[in-house]
C-alpha cells in the first residue's frame, strides 16, 4: 500500500515521503496513529496545502523534545527491589518500573520509550540507559538498582 508520511517514522521515512508497506503495517498502525495516509491524488494534495502546518508542528515537538532532553541529561534514579546475598535481584527492573521512577522525578515519559539494550535490568548496580524522548532525540540516564 502506498502512503504519505504526516511524521518522521524511525525506519521508514521522513514527513511527506510517499512509501510502499505491507497493507496490515499501514491499516492497523500508521494510519490509526495517524502517522500517515493513503496516497490518493486527494490526499496528496491536501498534504501539500498542509505542507507548512505539519512541518511547524513536527519542529515544536522536535524543540519540545529536545528541551526535556537537556532538563533530563545526567538524571540518576534509583529502584529499590529485594535482592539475595550475591547482589541478584528476586525477580528483576524492567521499564515499567524505570518509568514510574522518572515520573516520580518530574519527567513525563512513556514506557516504551526506554531503551533496555540488555533486557531487564537483574542484578544491583548502576545502569547507563537512554530514553528516547522523539526519533531524534535520546536522554542520556542512570538507573540505580538497590536493596531494600
Amino acid at each position: 500500500m502506498q502512503i504519505i508520511l504526516l511524521e518522521k517514522v524511525i525506519n521508514l521515512g521522513n514527513l511527506g515521503d510517499v512509501v510502499k508497506v505491507k497493507d496490515g503495517y499501514a491499516r492497523n498502525f500508521l494510519i490509526p496513529k495517524r502517522m500517515a495516509k493513503r496516497a490518493t491524488p486527494a490526499a496528496m494534495a491536501e498534504f501539500e496545502v498542509r505542507r507548512i502546518e505539519l512541518e511547524k508542528i513536527a519542529a515544536d515537538k522536535l524543540a519540545a523534545a529536545q528541551g526535556v532532553a537537556d532538563k533530563m541529561a545526567g538524571l540518576k534514579v534509583s529502584v529499590a527491589r529485594k535482592a539475595g546475598m550475591d547482589g541478584r535481584l528476586f525477580g528483576s527492573v524492567g521499564n515499567t518500573d524505570i518509568a514510574d521512577a522518572i515520573k516520580a522525578a518530574g519527567f513525563d515519559v512513556d514506557k516504551s520509550s526506554i531503551r533496555l539494550p540488555d533486557g531487564p535490568l537483574k542484578a544491583i548496580g548502576e545502569f547507563p540507559l537512554d530514553v528516547a524522548l522523539h526519533t531524534d532525540v535520546l536522554a542520556s540516564i542512570t538507573v540505580a538498582v538497590v536493596a531494600e
